[in-house]
């Protein structure tokens, strides 16, 4: 086994040994946590401490998965911040772009909600990468497609991109490590790429993964030499998800 991060070890620790067991509630109470769902403005969650007691309030009409993750980034900060007031929006949990703190918060959320010791063998048994496994994941931890799909993604099974944009452009993405980091998407989304009728034509998302040339997504002299499969679907906030399979070897990581 991997070495295990801070968060498989409080599982493991705890005798987690199937999804269903990951109460974060209960895993909030034996670190010294304890969680209150009540109406915020302008946050998606916030924590409170002192030196070995907190209060996690998280916002009561976000989605499930949302709310998992955010209990479990604001565990993240109680591992890695103890002692600070934190404030959580929703542009910081979840989001690949925010700063250290509010990154290795996520981290800590994945490993928490997603434990490699758990989420790899349901991956390796879900069978091939697209939303609809995605999906299927998310459903057995309970947590988000957004959440799921990032943690499939950053591993090491698949050579895939995934890519958020919203109205006004790319929000974010992440890349496997399989995928040489030359490959950077462009900030708009192009006309060519089934994504743009997804986001600005209320076109239904797309089901499978299709092939479309990399210069749709890409912005480099040889991308037009290349293919990638891609697929699309609708996420909250108005966001389109996008997955990209690099199945062209050449533009894998050396």
């Amino acid at each position: 086994m991997n070495q295990l991060a801070p968060a498989e070890r409080l599982l493991i620790g705890l005798g987690v040994q199937d999804p269903v067991d990951i109460d974060l509630d209960a895993i909030a109470w034996t670190v010294g946590v304890k969680v209150k769902y009540a109406p915020l403005d302008n946050c998606e969650a916030r924590i409170v401490g002192t030196a070995d007691r907190a209060i996690v309030t998280i916002r009561e009409d976000a989605t499930p998965g949302r709310r998992r993750f955010s209990l479990g980034h604001e565990l993240g900060h109680w591992h890695h911040d103890r002692g600070k007031c934190l404030v959580c929006g929703s542009d910081e949990i979840g989001n690949p772009l925010a700063n250290n703190s509010e990154r290795a918060a996520d981290r800590y959320a994945a490993d928490l909600l997603m434990p490699r010791f758990l989420f790899d063998p349901a991956v390796r048994a879900a069978g091939k990468v697209n939303f609809a496994m995605f999906r299927n994941v998310a459903k057995t931890f309970n947590t988000s497609v957004t959440a799921a799909a990032i943690r499939v993604v950053e591993g090491k099974r698949v050579p895939a991109m995934l890519v958020c944009h919203g109205a006004g452009g790319r929000k974010w993405f992440v890349r496997s490590q399989m995928i040489d980091d030359r490959w950077f998407p462009q900030e708009q989304l192009s006309a060519d790429s089934p994504a743009f009728d997804v986001q600005f034509g209320g076109k239904p998302e797309i089901n499978l993964p299709m092939k479309i040339g990399a210069d749709a997504w890409f912005d480099r002299h040889d991308a037009s030499w290349y293919e990638v499969r891609e697929q699309s679907i609708r996420v909250p906030g108005n966001e389109t998800l996008t997955l990209l399979l690099f199945d062209d070897d050449r533009m894998h990581a050396r």
